[in-house]
């Protein structure tokens, strides 16, 4: 047990009477100044004792806090089914059990199908809550447009044309197609080997538009408990109709998307809900405004036929490596920045980089640079280029799995 410590020692005062008055005096005043010294160590640890009496107030209130927390019964989220003269039909989330229960009196006008609700250990209704849209979903929503634009994108002319015909153009002139007469792609999809730039394109989207841009991944949509996947999905286009005019960009969409099975395990079947629930949301734009959605895949040979059919995705835009003129737009746009020596000849440089992609054009220039830094050089030559070609083809060959990888589109 820790003792408190002990009080200063008040010092006496002994005068003797055979002082002289000069020498009373004397030490009085030494006594006086002791007793000051006292008296300050004195306040000095009552302001010390009162400081730690207000912490251990404060962590006396948090304890209580957390006791009464832990006392309280713990409450869950379930959604309202059904109202109904014998109760309220309620489903769980995460286990999807459906019960029939009661609201609390306060509640029972209030209550209805479809609303978000806070239920305890016996299933009865104890508070509405909010119907807010999934936060993951709120995530999504890119508020500061990407630093990409057209111009960053070489190599694919023709395919960035096609996606401002189909995105672009219904969301700023809408008035066009009303004049003409038709209705605009209600969606358009993004397809080809990886690193070509269809991710750009729709980042480029994004920054040249005013619409809200939301982004997702496929494989973001396939969720662990039944029925959270299409929430979600409801959840995006949700909040795409209340930002709109708005984007959906959708990428690896193959994660969702693909072709359906026998599978009969709980897995295989909640992507296939999933899928199923993007489907019905994609058929109905015509009443959701103006909102576009973009999907991006590497894989065209596993998406199921259902997600292709027209109305759902009216334009199918394939986006290849690029041809020997493209490499050259894309090697330029890539080392605009860039001191490059007089003797780097592009369109030769682009002419040996058969086969690569903008990504991969990408990372040479990057690997250029570094081999001039390595050098102590601020200026990059056409050898660094070689060097860096030859460094990237020794990687892949070390990588690279045995057997030709074939994509069918």
């Amino acid at each position: 047990m820790s003792r408190s410590p002990s009080l200063p020692d008040t010092p006496s005062l002994d005068l003797d009477p055979e002082m002289s008055d000069a020498e009373r005096l004397s030490a009085i005043r030494q006594h006086y100044e002791r007793l000051l010294t006292v008296s300050e160590e004195l306040d000095e640890r009552l302001a010390s004792a009162t400081d730690r009496r207000e912490e251990l107030k404060a962590e006396v209130q948090q304890l209580k806090r957390r006791n009464d927390t832990l006392k309280t019964s713990s409450l869950y989220l379930a959604t309202v089914e059904e109202v109904t003269d014998d109760g309220i039909v309620i489903k769980q989330h995460g286990n999807n059990q459906e019960v029939l229960t009661d609201a609390s009196p306060h509640l029972d006008a209030e209550i209805e199908a479809g609303d978000r609700v806070a239920i305890n250990d016996s299933f009865a209704i104890q508070q509405l809550l909010d119907d807010e849209t999934d936060s993951r979903a709120q995530a999504m929503e890119i508020d500061a447009s990407p630093m990409v634009s057209y111009d960053d994108i070489g190599g694919i002319d023709d395919q960035i044309r096609e996606v401002r015909e189909a995105v672009e153009e219904p969301l700023t002139n809408p008035e066009l197609f009303e004049a003409v007469g038709v209705d605009p792609p209600s969606g358009v999809l993004l397809y080809g080997p990886p690193g070509t730039g269809k991710t750009m394109l729709a980042k480029a989207v994004a920054n040249e538009t005013d619409a809200t841009f939301i982004k997702m991944a496929g494989s973001e949509l396939v969720r662990k408990f039944i029925g959270e996947g299409s929430r979600l999905v409801r959840d995006l286009f949700d909040l795409a109709a209340e930002r709109e005019p708005a984007v959906i960009f959708i990428d690896e969409i193959d994660a969702v998307a693909s072709k359906r099975t026998d599978s009969k395990t709980s897995g295989d079947a909640e992507v296939q809900r999933t899928m199923m629930q993007l489907l019905s949301e994609m058929d109905g734009f015509d009443e959701r405004g103006d909102i576009r959605i973009m999907a991006a895949t590497n894989r065209f040979d596993m998406l199921d036929e259902a997600i292709l059919r027209p109305g759902r995705f009216d334009r199918l835009i394939e986006v290849p490596k690029p041809d020997a003129e493209g490499r050259e737009q894309v090697l330029r746009i890539h080392t605009r920045d860039m001191n490059v020596a007089d003797d780097v000849d592009f369109a030769d440089l682009a002419a040996s980089l058969e086969e690569y992609s903008g990504a991969d054009i990408a990372a040479l220039a990057t690997e250029a640079g570094m081999f001039a830094i390595r050098d102590g050089r601020t200026e990059i030559r056409r050898q660094d280029f070689d060097d860096a070609y030859e460094k990237i083809e020794d990687a892949d060959a070390q990588t690279t799995i045995p057997g030709p990888t074939t994509y069918q589109y």
